[in-house]
């Protein structure tokens, strides 16, 4: 059999069309603006990038975008000070510390520091308590994006047999709990996981999270299986010539979609899906802060 393509890119273009719909509602109905501040610190190239991409996605669909571009060696004071301001600041319902910060920056202590109604990462303690105990809550993006392809593709994921290779705080616990939530029957593995080949095997569902690339492979895969690959790796390329390098996930892409059902690349996948779920988070954030109703099919 060959695999379905699930077109991330194509899915996160509708969700950006359906946050930019509700934008202009809340503006014409309400005069609020969603507002999205991203704070950067240090140079590191590829969070450049990211950032860039963020904010000209943010203010392509309608909503305020607050970048704050800080030195490498921005004193954790300092940062705190500038969270604490955002925290207050009415023009900004989500706010995001690009990760990861430089090595003298408690990272747990600056994401605790967001106020949880506009931590649109979904990382603070508090979000993840309320995500874990099944209440309403931000939800990681990442974690988010794949579930809405998921239940885009499938009319229902009740009682499917789930299996997340991965088990960090980003992706696989918190996709764990919304797949427990969509009352799925899940697994968390990982690398040291006994059997793994014969646990992922077993799967209707498999969430590949583990940033190990190609290392899952097409005899792991249960027959018609939907695969979600989270991973982006990068690897040598020598067919592109000396030096080159290619993106992969953390599947055998050829031998996978040789077995799935359904399954999706990298890149192209879940990637254009991280930052749709950003901003469909500042929305939902927004509306919550304002008591106004929420966007629906956008949130967990």
């Amino acid at each position: 059999m060959s695999a379905k393509k699930i077109d991330g890119k194509a899915f996160a273009a509708t969700v950006r069309k359906k946050v930019a719909a509700h934008v202009v509602r809340i503006v014409e109905e309400h005069d609020i603006t969603p507002g999205l501040a991203v704070v950067l610190v240090g140079e590191d190239p590829a969070s450049q990038v990211y950032v860039r991409s963020k904010g000209k996605q943010t203010t392509e669909v309608g909503m305020k975008s607050f970048e704050h571009k800080l030195a490498a060696d921005t004193a954790e004071a300092d940062l705190l000070a500038l969270i604490d301001r955002l925290n207050n600041d009415a023009q900004v319902h989500g706010i995001l510390v690009q990760l990861p910060l430089p090595s003298h920056l408690n990272e747990n202590l600056v994401i605790n520091s967001i106020s949880p109604a506009k931590d649109v990462d979904g990382f603070h303690i508090s979000n993840v308590g309320l995500l874990g105990t099944g209440q309403k809550s931000m939800v990681p993006c990442t974690p988010l994006g794949c579930l809405m392809m998921l239940r885009d593709h499938h009319e229902s994921i009740s009682g499917m047999n789930a299996v997340i290779v991965g088990r960090s705080n980003i992706v696989g616990k918190p996709m764990a709990q919304l797949l427990l939530g969509d009352s799925c029957t899940v697994t968390i593995a990982h690398s040291r996981t006994k059997n793994l080949p014969e646990v992922v095997r077993r799967a209707d569902i498999v969430v590949a999270a583990v940033g190990r690339p190609e290392m899952i492979l097409g005899d792991w895969i249960k027959e018609g299986a939907t695969v979600i690959d989270v991973g982006i790796n990068r690897i040598a390329a020598p067919e592109k010539g000396e030096g080159k390098t290619r993106l992969v996930g953390d599947i055998h892409y050829e031998s996978v979609a040789a077995v799935a059902g359904a399954v999706t690349p990298v890149p192209g996948g879940v990637g254009p899906m991280t930052i749709a779920c950003l901003l469909a988070n500042t929305l939902t954030a927004c509306c919550r802060i304002h008591g106004l109703a929420e966007p629906k099919g956008l949130t967990a």
